[in-house]
């Protein structure tokens, strides 16, 4: 929970944005008389600033014709200045149902041409596509793929003579060793409802079901969804969620009070033998025990080892606006970013995997066991992320988790999903072209 700011905090606040305003004013305006084109680059990753930072400096000093000025105030700006007419340059974005609203209203540019579009692995398009498209347009391109699973301690696995559990069956009698053996199974953070959504919800859902298809059929349901509909959330997802409420009995006892802060702590601390988060977990868990051996694997929700995947996320995409100011300038940076030791050096900075055809896998050991998965295609997009955000599906799963029973809320999920089909606009047409 944020806590409140007092009043002079807030002053201060305020006049340091005032002058950090007035500051960038002054040196946009230097870089202006150099005479280079000024490239708006927005960046909404604030974890990995730092190296974008030095990536913008270092591109600047390598060419005389264009000046990238790095953006980090977020997508609620970024969206605003589409309203203006003033959209950036180019952004590395996250890829999610707000950014895919500018895909489909054909507000961004054709990158097809491009020598990085040729260069993107063919089977991440369908997790492209499926926040939608714009006809005859690659609007973006991925950047950066995050995979996530079970973490879990390798030092307590070997102790307790359990090897990675590659089937729900197994899954089940680890957590009876663990529990037997006096250790918590599973850290749970179930106080902070997206940590239920992208962990628990999630996995229980793509471990079990072909995500894509699902939402594929969903869509061709229109407003006709419900208990009597060939595709629902409660006649699909329930089974999925049964499961995921039988595993919770093997977390922590204080689950429902703790959050992301107290789980990577605990976790640190040896406290569980597995934890439900996704790559960014293992920074903080490395600020208290940073020698800690941990693997990772795809969460079996099936008896069959061959149904195993993944969860996979556009962590970042790369696109242009139409009404770049700089399009060209724009387009040479994209291709410096997407230069082979520059994507990869990123991605392997943040623990991501390259998206592109001629990328190695990351080398690190803590995401090893998802590389094989990702390699061959293995993934899934994970479901939570594909309800729109005025529908609290992240609330909904944490209900369940606390006790709630998975049937109500999935009938309650297909209501809202009714509500909101009936109000979505018609798709765009092959030959509507965007309004200027």
């Amino acid at each position: 929970m944020v806590q409140g700011i007092s009043r002079p905090g807030r002053v201060r606040r305020a006049v340091a944005s005032v002058l950090a305003v007035l500051t960038s004013g002054v040196l946009l305006g230097a870089c202006a008389q150099d005479g280079r084109e000024e490239v708006r680059f927005t960046f909404s990753k604030r974890e990995a600033i730092g190296f974008m930072s030095d990536l913008v400096a270092e591109y600047n000093a390598s060419q005389s014709e264009a000046r990238v000025v790095l953006d980090t105030s977020g997508v609620d700006v970024v969206s605003a200045s589409f309203v203006r007419g003033n959209p950036p340059d180019i952004a590395l974005a996250n890829y999610n149902m707000e950014s895919a609203r500018f895909v489909q209203r054909g507000a961004l540019s054709d990158l097809s041409d491009t020598e990085a579009a040729s260069r993107i692995r063919p089977d991440l398009q369908p997790l492209m596509d499926q926040y939608g498209s714009y006809p005859g347009r690659t609007s973006a391109l991925p950047y950066s793929v995050m995979a996530a699973s079970v973490i879990y301690n390798e030092q307590i696995f070997a102790e307790q003579g359990i090897e990675v559990p590659r089937t729900w069956s197994d899954l089940i009698a680890a957590c009876e060793t663990l529990q037997a053996a006096g250790i918590t199974p599973i850290y749970a953070t179930f106080k902070d409802d997206w940590t239920v959504a992208q962990g628990w919800f999630d996995y229980a859902v793509g471990g079990q079901l072909d995500v894509i298809d699902f939402f594929d059929r969903l869509a061709e349901q229109g407003t006709d969804v419900g208990p009597d509909s060939a595709v629902s959330f409660e006649q699909d997802f329930t089974g999925p969620l049964e499961q995921a409420t039988e595993l919770a009995q093997y977390v922590n006892p204080d689950a429902a009070s703790r959050a992301y802060g107290d789980g990577n702590l605990a976790f640190a601390q040896g406290e569980a033998a597995m934890y439900l988060q996704g790559p960014w977990a293992f920074s903080e868990i490395a600020k208290t025990s940073p020698d800690l051996a941990l693997g990772t694997f795809p969460l079996p929700m099936t008896d069959d080892p061959d149904d195993l995947r993944v969860r996979v996320n556009v962590d970042l995409a790369a696109w242009i606006p139409v009404e770049a100011r700089h399009p060209e300038a724009a387009r040479d940076f994209l291709e410096y970013l997407y230069q082979p030791e520059v994507i990869e050096a990123y991605n392997a900075s943040q623990l991501g995997f390259t998206p592109t055809t001629d990328a190695a896998p990351p080398d690190d050991p803590r995401v090893a066991g998802m590389a094989s998965y990702y390699e061959d295609g293995l993934v899934y997009q994970g479901p939570s992320v594909l309800v729109p955000k005025t529908i609290p599906v992240n609330s909904y799963a944490q209900a369940v988790l606390l006790g709630d029973e998975p049937a109500g809320m999935l009938r309650t999920l297909d209501a809202d999903w009714a509500r909101l089909a009936f109000r979505q606009p018609a798709p765009v047409s092959e030959t509507k072209e965007p309004t200027p």
